[in-house]
């Protein structure tokens, strides 16, 4: 029995596939990550009951985070994405978080991104006592993906597992990479990207019009480790929309667009190297927020166009609808013109 709906949330379920794809489906994944960190941030007395905390959010981690704060004591301010829709506002109201969200602008990532951020250090000037998450840069986030890593290792054993999954934060599979290469340094890890995105250098190449929630960045993310990634696969909505209808069609699993490219990327891997050991695909949330882009009611059933992507050798090679580089565990910079803000005391 769990002793709360939160620690019920911050632990995924692992389901076998078939064809030794699995996948790791998390009801709201950044529970797994704010309910370890907000515990280790009291525990070390950095944050007190009663304090509000804030941060910026397209949608999963402001609700995992309105969620944690309603559990243990504290207040929650939520900048909310454009992309935040009518589920996740009404969740935050009833959890207690307040929230503003930002104004539809360019629609590109950096925009949104960069508003928000701006947003929550104009809130900290007027409400010092309030505490920035930093979930972009604090890799306290990491702490809750040890125990995700160690049921891994335990189900699936160490061989030459290969795990999937998209890169916003970092927090995840960036995490992911350290607990699991702890147990089995041979783990390769395969990180998702839209087009447009800053991390991993695709600023330059047009953003398709939409935003997939919770991947990709238009600022500067301290807390990505790139020398954690083996690959890279870039991917536009409708190879991602198209691999979210697949999923659910060959599987029943409904989950949203991050999981639809990770399930086509996890596909190619395993098509590559069929002898291989499990490969493994993180599914942050479920499909709801996305069945009028993704998932239309009326209308046929789409065939599953088979997409496959290009192989690249460097990134002034990048092409769409979808390619894919070997990173080769690589250190890589990124710089934005944000103001540094320090981190509370």
């Amino acid at each position: 029995m769990y002793s709360s709906f939160a620690e019920k949330m911050s632990k995924p379920d692992l389901i076998d596939l078939g064809d030794g794809i699995y996948v790791l489906r998390f009801e709201v994944m950044k529970v797994t990550s704010v309910y370890s960190a907000v515990k280790d941030l009291l525990a070390r007395g950095v944050i007190r009951p009663g304090q509000t905390l804030v941060d910026s959010s397209s949608g999963i981690y402001g609700h995992a985070l309105a969620l944690v704060c309603r559990e243990l004591g504290l207040k929650c301010h939520v900048f909310a994405s454009v992309a935040v829709d009518d589920s996740i506002r009404t969740q935050l109201k009833y959890l207690g978080a307040t929230y503003d969200q930002v104004a539809g602008g360019t629609g590109s990532l950096q925009h949104d991104q960069e508003v928000r951020v701006r947003l929550v250090h104009d809130y900290l000037r007027r409400n010092p006592d309030a505490y920035w998450m930093r979930q972009y840069h604090d890799d306290v986030h990491y702490v809750g993906y040890e125990h995700v890593a160690n049921m891994l290792l335990k189900e699936l054993g160490s061989a030459e597992m290969t795990l999937v999954g998209g890169v916003g934060t970092g927090s995840s599979t960036s995490a992911m990479s350290r607990y699991l290469r702890a147990g089995c340094p041979n783990v390769r890890v395969a990180g998702i990207q839209p087009f447009g995105s800053r991390s991993f250098g695709a600023e330059g190449f047009p953003l398709d019009g939409f935003i997939i929630a919770g991947i990709g960045s238009g600022i500067r993310f301290d807390n990505i480790d790139y020398s954690a990634y083996d690959d890279v696969h870039w991917l536009d909505f409708d190879v991602s929309a198209a691999g979210c209808r697949h999923l659910l069609s060959s599987t029943g699993v409904f989950a949203g667009l991050s999981a639809g490219a990770g399930w086509q990327a996890a596909r190619y891997i395993r098509r590559a190297r069929p002898d291989a050991g499990p490969v493994v695909f993180m599914a942050a949330d479920p499909g709801h927020r996305y069945v009028q882009q993704v998932f239309p009611p009326d209308g046929p059933v789409a065939e599953d166009p088979d997409y496959r992507p290009v192989v690249i050798t460097g990134l002034d090679q990048m092409t769409g609808p979808w390619c894919t580089m070997n990173w080769g565990r690589r250190h890589f910079s990124v710089q934005d013109d944000l103001p540094v803000l320090s981190l509370q005391g």
